[in-house]
């Protein structure tokens, strides 16, 4: 069962832009309010975490190397916060390797853009991220027996009782338990919760699947492994 409750009204979306080269942010900053966008912007992390424990933003623009504090590391922050652990983020970097690309997206960016980047390309990624944010819905039960997902606040209980997961942990999960019964093929869970194509073998699931099956403990067994194929998650 899944329970939503819509918003009643929209608003500009709020955007919190960081981003040390001033050339850089003054043309993100730019480009963002021509679109009819709040913005604020910042130039080291000290200023942004203050301001997102005032106002947890609609969406952020985050640079990967920055004075002090790494992009990286304050990507992590806001996703083991509960409040901003759902926001939409988008990394503009000059970081292009492949390497460096997986890493933000394990991390938990939503988007990873190089620099120097095309101005209609970076629009049309800042739109399709409130896009496919403003279709999720603000307030979702998601329930599979004892598993029980509040989505707006991303929390798990199993049987009551609260279990901590990573954000990627709680993306797996969520995906499994959304389409519950059904075997999901390897390509797909990789492309949803990670956000690239499947090339190859990997391990980066096998060890999310063994991590979920221990923290859903005793339940951890409802998560099925069909060979070659991919998980399922099966209807208690």
């Amino acid at each position: 069962m899944i329970y939503y409750a819509y918003p009643l009204k929209w608003e500009a979306a709020v955007i919190y832009v960081l981003e040390d080269d001033q050339d850089i942010r003054a043309l993100e900053v730019y480009l963002l309010k021509s679109a009819g966008y709040e913005v604020a912007e910042f130039s080291a992390g000290p200023a942004f975490e203050a301001a997102v424990a005032e106002q947890a933003p609609e969406l952020v623009v985050l640079d990967i190397m920055l004075p002090g504090v790494d992009g990286l590391s304050l990507l992590r922050r806001l996703r083991t916060d509960p409040r901003t652990a759902h926001v939409p983020v988008m990394l503009v970097t000059a970081k292009t390797a492949e390497l460096d690309k997986v890493e933000g997206l394990e991390t938990g960016a939503d988007d990873y853009l190089g620099k120097p980047f095309g101005v209609m390309e970076f629009n049309a990624r800042v739109k399709a991220l409130l896009r496919r944010s403003n279709q999720k819905p603000q307030e979702a039960f998601i329930v599979c027996g004892p598993l029980v997902m509040d989505d707006a606040r991303r929390k798990l209980t199993v049987d009551g009782a609260s279990v901590l997961l990573t954000y990627k942990e709680y993306e797996l999960l969520r995906l499994l338990m959304v389409n519950r019964g059904i075997v999901l093929r390897r390509e797909l869970i990789l492309n949803k919760v990670w956000g690239y194509d499947y090339e190859g073998e990997t391990r980066t699931i096998d060890m999310h699947i063994k991590q979920l099956r221990h923290k859903l403990s005793p339940y951890g067994d409802l998560i099925k492994t069909v060979h070659n194929v991919g998980y399922q998650l099966e209807l208690p």
